[in-house]
C-alpha cells in the first residue's frame, strides 16, 4: 500500500533518484520506492527531469552469469541422477533380479547393500527435491535482490508466503546457505550524542516501554550518521511512531546543529497534520536539550521525554532503527562515495522503510500497511458498535 499525499521534498528526491540511475527503467525505480510508475513519470515531467542515456545493466547482488552457472550446475546434477537411475534400471533387468553383482560392487568400497538399494530407490525423489530447491533458490534470489540484498531468512520467508509459496523458514535458511546468500549484519556505531551538562532535562515519560496502542501518541527521535569518502559525514535525524514504527519525520544535513532536529519535527508535524498531545522521547544530546528545540516542541503541542544520560537502552528503538538504516544503506561498505550518493541512498531506504520494508514486530508488514490495516479494523469495530 502506498501513501496518498507526498511532500515536495519526497517528490524531488524521487525524481533525483531516477535521474541518477540511467540504467534503470522508470517502472523499476517506482517499484523500488513503492509508488505508481505514472506518478513518478508525472513528477519527472513537472520537474523537467532528464538523464543521460546509458547502457542498461541489471542492478543485482550477483552478476547474472553466476546465477546461470549455478542453474546449469543444478540441471547437470539432475541429468546425472536420471542417467544413474536409468543405468541401474537396465542393470537390474539384465541380471534378472539377482544381486550377485551388487553384492560384489558393495563389498569393494565397504558399503552395505541396503544403503545401495535405498540410494537407488530414492534417486527420483532426490532429483525432484533438487529441482524444487533450484526453483526456490531462484525465487529467493529475486526477493533478496528486490530488498537490495538486505533481507535475511525471516523477511524472505514472509515475502514468499505472501506470494502464495508454502515454505518453512528452515528450508529457506538451508537453501540460502547452499547458495551463499545472507542478510546484512550490524556495523560499529559512530557517536552522535554530545550532551550539554548545563541544559535542562525533561523527565522520562516512556520508561523503556516502546509500544503504543494508537498512532500519533508516542514517538522517539534520534540522529545517526553516514560516512563519506572524503572523511566527512551526513547526519539524518528521524522521528519514529511507536504504534506502527512509521518514520513520520526526517531531515538530513552535513551538520548536527539544532536546526536538523527542528526540521525533522516539522516534517513529522506535516505528515500527521498535528502532533498535539504526543510524547517525543529522545536522548540527552545538546540538540534535543536546546531552547530552540523546546520551543519547537511547545509550538507543536509535543511533550518532551528524555532517556537517562549514557544509557542507550532507554532509547533502544531509535538505536535499533539507526543500526538497521546504516547497515542496509552502506551494505558492507565503509563509506558512501559522495554526498549526492549518500542523500539519494538515504532517501531511497527511508521511503522504502515506510511503504515496502517488512517489520518483524508488525507481523512482517510495512509500517504504512500496518497503519492501513489498523485503520480498517478500527472503522469496522466502530460501525459494529
Amino acid at each position: 500500500m502506498v501513501m496518498k499525499n507526498y511532500p515536495p521534498e519526497c517528490k524531488a528526491d524521487a525524481v533525483a533518484l531516477y535521474e541518477s540511475r540511467p540504467e534503470a527503467t522508470i517502472r523499476s525505480v517506482a517499484a523500488d520506492l513503492g509508488i505508481n510508475p505514472e506518478t513518478l513519470r508525472n513528477w519527472g515531467r513537472a520537474a523537467g527531469a532528464s538523464r543521460p542515456r546509458g547502457r542498461r545493466a541489471e542492478a543485482s547482488v550477483e552478476p547474472p552469469t553466476a546465477l546461470e552457472a549455478e542453474n546449469a550446475a543444478l540441471r547437470k546434477k539432475i541429468r546425472e541422477l536420471e542417467e544413474e537411475r536409468e543405468i541401474l534400471r537396465k542393470a537390474a533387468k539384465y541380471f534378472a533380479g539377482g544381486d550377485a553383482l551388487v553384492k560384489r560392487l558393495c563389498t569393494i568400497p565397504g558399503i552395505a547393500r541396503s544403503s545401495f538399494y535405498y540410494w537407488r530407490r530414492t534417486a527420483a525423489d532426490r532429483a525432484a527435491r533438487q529441482a524444487a530447491d533450484a526453483g526456490l533458490a531462484a525465487r529467493i534470489r529475486a526477493v533478496h535482490r528486490e530488498s537490495n540484498g538486505t533481507y535475511g531468512v525471516p523477511r524472505i520467508t514472509a515475502e514468499l508466503r505472501e506470494d502464495g509459496e508454502r515454505v518453512n523458514h528452515k528450508r529457506v535458511a538451508r537453501v540460502m546457505r547452499s547458495i551463499n546468500l545472507a542478510g546484512l549484519r550490524l556495523r560499529r556505531k559512530h557517536r552522535t550524542t554530545t550532551p550539554d551538562p548545563a541544559a535542562a532535562k525533561a523527565p522520562d515519560q516512556i520508561g523503556r516501554d516502546f509500544t503504543a496502542r494508537e498512532t500519533n501518541t508516542k514517538y522517539v527521535g534520534d540522529i545517526t550518521c553516514l560516512p563519506l569518502e572524503n572523511g566527512k559525514f551526513l547526519y539524518p535525524a528521524t522521528v519514529i511512531g511507536l504504534a506502527s514504527r512509521r518514520l513520520t519525520g526526517r531531515a538530513i544535513a552535513d551538520h548536527m546543529r539544532t536546526d536538523l532536529v527542528v526540521d525533522a519535527l516539522a516534517t513529522a508535524e506535516r505528515t500527521r497534520g498535528s502532533l498535539a498531545g504526543a510524547v517525543l522521547h529522545t536522548d540527552h544530546g545538546a540538540q534535543y536539550t536546546s531552547r530552540a528545540f523546546a520551543d519547537a516542541c511547545h509550538q507543536a503541542g509535543v511533550r518532551q521525554s528524555m532517556s537517562a544520560a549514557g544509557s542507550s537502552a532507554d532509547n533502544a528503538l531509535a538505536e535499533s532503527f539507526n543500526a538497521t538504516f546504516k547497515r542496509e544503506t552502506l551494505q558492507g561498505r565503509k563509506h558512501c562515495a559522495g554526498e549526492r550518493e549518500a542523500r539519494l541512498g538515504a532517501f531511497q531506504w527511508l521511503h522504502r522503510y515506510n511503504v515496502r520494508r517488512r517489520h518483524s514486530r508488525l507481523g512482517h508488514r510495512s509500517p504504512i500497511a500496518y497503519e492501513n490495516a489498523f485503520r480498517m479494523t478500527s472503522t469496522t469495530l466502530t460501525q459494529a458498535a
